[in-house]
């Protein structure tokens, strides 16, 4: 993880920079691959820490990785003000991260815990395809409000342009929110009842954006989206870090894989749906993905209200 951020820093940097389409597409190409593998790295390195030290704090991970989107965001409109170009915010911020990653190495580097993974290509059981399913319909309703909400504040709105990106402000602000206080809900409430009623109370908030007939209406939708999505994943890469006879990493990267497919995927199917029977219609989509997503959850045996499961996929280096 420790090199794997400084990598991911350098990379984003050549994305910026980026002199020609080969460099960016290389860079973007490699930029998948390590935040990829980074990601998968540093969710089963929480989940191993839970295990260790009883305690979760899975969701207050995700929160801070949505807190950062933020922060980022905010970070860009105040270099834009100051008429400071992109290449150079990238390299600013890229800096930071670096020497804040440099200067706790030591913490970074502590873990000396190895993670095993199978040495040959697995088909998962149909309850792990469950949580992969669970894990695209969230990425997928992700990607879409990120690439669509402003699009439909805008069209079929006719929201001004103010107001277009407050319906990702909102979503954004929700998620943020509920993961930082996830943990608590999860240990009171119980991971199951949390997916089945976060994707139920998303598919209401999908069901509002839909039929809303002010801007308004159509924020409060996506801001139940938010608190509806925000504990999903982290509560689906913990079950998958805990499958028995499956490694922490062999969980997370199969879980994972439907993750990255709904949220690549997603915006371009209601991209062209939209094109044939409008965007309203699109988007009702999510509402039937959502519903569906509930149900299998409520299914997977995978998905419990135990606040833990037994560690057996790893050993400790003395």
């Amino acid at each position: 993880m420790y090199g794997g951020y400084i990598v991911l820093c350098f990379l984003v940097i050549l994305q910026i920079n980026a002199m020609n389409r080969l460099l960016f597409w290389l860079s973007l190409y490699l930029f998948g691959i390590v935040s990829f593998l980074n990601g998968v790295a540093v969710n089963a390195t929480v989940n191993m820490m839970e295990r260790k030290f009883d305690k979760l704090f899975m969701a207050t991970c995700h929160g801070m990785y949505s807190l950062g989107g933020t922060v980022s965001a905010g970070l860009a409109v105040a270099f834009f003000a100051l008429y400071i170009s992109s290449g150079i915010q990238i390299v600013v911020v890229s800096a930071a991260i670096i020497l804040v990653i440099f200067l706790n190495r030591n913490l970074l580097l502590d873990n000396k815990d190895i993670i095993h993974s199978g040495e040959r290509l697995k088909f998962p059981s149909l309850p792990i395809l469950g949580l992969s399913f669970i894990c695209m319909v969230s990425f997928m309703a992700e990607g879409c409000v990120a690439d669509w909400s402003a699009i439909y504040f805008k069209e079929v709105l006719h929201s001004p342009k103010a107001f277009i990106s407050l319906g990702y402000a909102g979503f954004s602000a929700a998620m943020t929110i509920g993961r930082l206080n996830g943990d608590a809900l999860l240990s009171k409430i119980g991971s199951k009842k949390i997916v089945i009623a976060g994707s139920l109370l998303a598919a209401t908030g999908f069901l509002t954006v839909v039929l809303a007939p002010i801007v308004l209406i159509a924020i409060a939708g996506y801001v139940m989206i938010g608190f509806g999505c925000c504990c999903i994943v982290p509560v689906l890469f913990r079950a998958s870090g805990n499958i028995p006879g499956v490694s922490s990493v062999e969980g997370f990267a199969m879980v994972t894989t439907g993750g990255l497919i709904g949220f690549l995927t997603g915006p371009s199917i209601i991209g062209f749906i939209s094109e044939k029977a409008g965007l309203s219609k699109a988007l009702s989509l999510l509402i039937f993905m959502t519903i569906m997503a509930a149900i299998v959850a409520w299914q997977n045996k995978f998905i419990s209200n135990k606040k833990t499961a037994p560690d057996n996929n790893f050993i400790e280096v003395q």
